[in-house]
């Protein structure tokens, strides 16, 4: 089994940003916008992100409450959240530490980047184009969204298209994620899992990442890495890929990690 690493594999909400919250005020413009009264407090949002996909959410939601609504409104009303989402981000919003650091450094390197999520393609571009510019998609070899494949995290569908459109397999990459759901997707398509929990998933079991960090760190900023994976106070490409040589190795060898 080859220890290189080969590819970035991220997810999109709660990974690269904070963007949940932004999400449920979303959800309560477009729910106000089409007469409904309802309304998502963050305890309710926090249960209904247990559902992958924004329109699965809609129609959990529905059922949990005895409210008879169709698939096409259903649609609708997501498109509307889409929209309002976008306005929401239109000034753009932070990208998590470390992250656009740890991008540059695979760009700089020529190591291949990929998106593995269950969100929509407009949503992702309602937050990269702020960051990288309107041909933000250009910078990575695979972008998989909800739209890509029949079944959602925590199904490894989507990281298993991401793999098969960069031709590697599941060791050769790192995937990153900041909620259970998620890496049980990476762990399903045998991918090592950095898992960095975002506020929405900070009480959640991450038990089953192969790393759980606060976050990627910056230089000169407070960083907790608990299990010591990485000798920086931050997460680094050099570091990142010795640790992946490390884990990778272990696994064959059958040392924990």
């Amino acid at each position: 089994m080859s220890g290189s690493l080969r590819a970035l594999i991220f997810d999109v909400d709660g990974t690269l940003a904070e963007t949940e919250e932004a999400h449920r005020q979303a959800f309560n413009t477009a729910f106000a916008r089409a007469g409904k009264n309802w309304h998502w407090t963050p305890m309710v949002y926090r249960s209904l992100l247990r559902v992958a996909g924004g329109k699965e959410r809609i129609a959990h939601w529905c059922e949990t409450q005895h409210i008879d609504l169709s698939q096409r409104d259903i649609a609708e009303l997501h498109s509307v959240k889409t929209r309002a989402y976008a306005d929401l981000l239109a000034n753009g919003l932070p990208l998590r530490p470390g992250v656009k650091r740890l991008i540059n450094q695979a760009l700089e390197a020529r190591l291949p980047l990929a998106i593995a999520t269950t969100t929509t393609p407009a949503n992702i571009d309602a937050l990269l184009a702020p960051h990288f510019g309107k041909d933000w998609k250009a910078l990575f070899q695979s972008i998989k969204a909800g739209n890509s494949v029949p079944n959602k995290k925590p199904a490894g569908d989507v990281y298993t298209a991401a793999l098969q459109e960069l031709a590697i397999d599941g060791h050769e990459a790192v995937a990153f994620e900041d909620s259970r759901i998620g890496v049980a997707a990476a762990n399903a398509a045998g991918i090592p899992v950095v898992a960095t929990p975002s506020h929405f998933w900070d009480d959640d079991d991450f038990t089953a990442a192969d790393v759980v960090l606060e976050d990627l760190g910056e230089k000169d900023a407070t960083w907790r890495d608990s299990h010591e994976h990485f000798a920086r106070r931050y997460l680094d490409l050099p570091g990142l890929q010795a640790w992946h040589q490390r884990h990778i190795t272990n696994s064959a060898t059958g040392v924990a990690p």
